[in-house]
């Protein structure tokens, strides 16, 4: 095989946020506190993200699905639809063994929280009105 036929795959993923949980959140609490509710539930997150990353590094699958299942709801409170979406599906591969699904979710995983966690918000492609 010659490498000139060799093709890099450079997957994107669409993120789709509904913001209406978050308008929720404002509209109920006010600005300060819901800044504040907001700000708590994306470390919490980010933090879960980070813990599942270790996990998956270190091949401990114990207790992965119910730390996925928390990824999954703080995602749907905060109205992230693709990444709450994506946790599930990574559930779903772990649930039925399947270690190849298991490792192209993941993946998959990581690149929809970059994007979801993103600070410049013009990366999301479509938001949910």
């Amino acid at each position: 095989m010659q490498a000139d036929n060799v093709v890099r795959l450079r997957p994107s993923e669409r993120v789709q946020q509904d913001t209406r949980p978050i308008a929720t959140i404002y509209r109920d609490l006010g600005t300060e506190p819901a800044e504040e509710v907001v700000t708590r539930a994306l470390a919490q997150l980010a933090l879960t993200m980070a813990g599942l990353a270790n996990q998956v590094r270190a091949h401990d699958l114990a207790d992965l699905s119910r730390h996925l299942r928390r990824l999954q709801r703080l995602s749907e409170n905060l109205g992230m639809v693709s990444l709450a979406l994506v946790a599930a599906d990574l559930r779903a591969c772990l649930g039925s063994g399947d270690s190849t699904a298991f490792s192209a979710v993941w993946a998959r995983l990581i690149r929809v929280a970059e994007r979801s966690l993103a600070p410049d918000k013009t990366l999301l492609d479509r938001s949910l009105i």
